[in-house]
């Protein structure tokens, strides 16, 4: 199905051309449920929708290392190169860099609960499915996105015990996988247990359900989020992705003061250059979302052709200084490698090189490397 005629189909499903008769009384495009249960996710759905280049095509002749799959929404989008790229496999993810790590933030090593990480003293990350409805070729968490929990959800309850018993947690990102898949009522009981422990003061969900699956913001789920004041970090790469659903979904979002900021993963040759980067988070700011970080692409295996050199991000972010306003600015930060946590990056005073490696302290004074071969 090529990509213009899709287009047309999610855009006015009423107007469905007739060689696509068959298709009309199965379409719910605007239901997120029917958007899950129709995502593209083999290499014969995908080439209905896009010509697959010769490297896209190999990626499927053996195993795909991290799961496919893009909903019915995301993929009327791929008419833009760059977000393409972000979700088709090519061959290249087969290719294990120098200092790629199927764990590369060392979370495995500070895993507290079959569902928590506590890296931090006073902030835990809680991983409550492995589910996403579109997966990023370059996600951190390949490791374990889209494959079979091993632990189900009715074992939450160690994780809110040890959340109790440590009065030190004020801080819960809540993530995955992709949290805003869960279904309302479960989402409720989840953060209203959060929200009935007196010492977390902050709860946060990681996702980009706005920006792949618009649909599933609805204003059930926007009141759930506001009765439990919810933050909400958000994942957008090119403003190729502000969809006028993107948009309605976030304003919604906003319309229930709900807030909301934004993490950018630095892409080579899809988003590193200025122009791009100040499109995407001027077009955030108009949508009521806060540009908050500009993510150095983390070194997990496979993601090499990604990643741009530490000295690309230096540039990017001093030039987004003088030359937009300080809101739509985020940090540039680097998570370090082995657990050392986000390291904000405005100099190459904070950095040397040693080899193939950019070295550099986080807040505790420790040094990490970050594979770049500049």
């Amino acid at each position: 199905m090529p990509t213009n005629i899709l287009m047309s189909i999610v855009g006015n499903h009423e107007r469905v051309p007739d060689v696509f008769f068959w298709i009309r009384p199965y379409m719910n495009m605007h239901d997120w449920k029917w958007q899950i249960a129709n995502r593209i996710s083999t290499r014969g759905q995908l080439e209905e929708v896009v010509e697959l280049t010769d490297a896209e095509r190999a990626a499927f002749e053996g195993d795909v290392p991290l799961a496919f799959a893009i909903t019915p929404h995301y993929a009327s989008l791929l008419g833009s190169d760059a977000l393409r790229r972000t979700v088709v496999p090519t061959a290249a993810e087969n290719q294990v860099g120098t200092g790629e790590l199927a764990d590369p933030l060392g979370e495995e090593g500070h895993r507290a609960t079959p569902h928590l990480i506590h890296t931090y003293a006073d902030k835990v990350l809680f991983l409550v499915t492995t589910f996403c409805s579109t997966y990023c070729r370059y996600c951190t968490r390949s490791r374990m996105v889209g494959k079979p929990q091993k632990v189900a959800a009715s074992t939450f309850g160690q994780t809110f015990e040890y959340i109790e018993s440590h009065p030190e947690i004020r801080d819960v990102l809540i993530s995955g996988g992709d949290p805003l898949t869960l279904t309302d009522s479960v989402l409720d009981d989840l953060l209203g247990r959060l929200r009935g422990i007196p010492h977390v003061r902050t709860v946060r969900i990681g996702s980009k359900v706005p920006v792949v699956l618009p649909m599933r913001i609805t204003d059930e789920l926007c009141a759930i989020l506001q009765k439990h004041r919810v933050w909400l970090s958000l994942h957008f790469i090119h403003a190729d992705e502000l969809s006028p659903e993107t948009q309605a979904a976030c304003r919604r979002l906003s319309g229930h003061g709900i807030g909301m900021v934004s993490q950018t993963v630095l892409l080579k040759g899809i988003n590193d250059d200025a122009r791009t980067l100040i499109d995407l988070f001027y077009g955030l700011l108009e949508i009521n979302v806060k540009p908050y970080y500009l993510l150095q692409c983390d070194p997990v295996r496979g993601s090499e052709h990604f990643r741009t050199s530490v000295a690309r991000g230096i540039e990017l972010i001093q030039s987004l200084h003088g030359s937009i306003s300080g809101l739509a600015v985020p940090q540039y930060v680097i998570d370090a490698p082995g657990g050392g946590g986000k390291v904000p990056i405005l100099s190459h005073d904070q950095i040397r090189r040693v080899g193939n490696r950019i070295v550099f302290q986080n807040h505790e004074g420790r040094e990490y490397a970050y594979p770049d071969p500049g």
